[in-house]
């Protein structure tokens, strides 16, 4: 699953790979901004952690996950 997170006065995207399901993500990220914390966290498949702030946080977009596609396309 490829997730990306937008942060506000950066000019790049955080994005990452992870194997947590959709309805993960979105809970953790809106428990986070629900209430008094600061940050939230997330994994990616090789184990790294992500802590990203919820005072800027611009966006996160999670997307499905495609197989890539091999040969031409015609």
């Amino acid at each position: 699953m490829e997730i990306r997170i937008g942060i506000t006065n950066s000019g790049r995207e955080l994005s990452f790979e992870s194997s947590q399901s959709p309805s993960d993500i979105e809970k953790t990220v809106s428990d986070a901004l629900g209430s008094d914390n600061s940050y939230f966290t997330l994994s990616d498949d090789k184990g790294r952690l992500y802590i990203v702030p919820t005072a800027g946080l611009a966006y996160v977009e999670v997307g499905s996950e495609e197989a890539r596609r091999i040969g031409f396309v015609g």
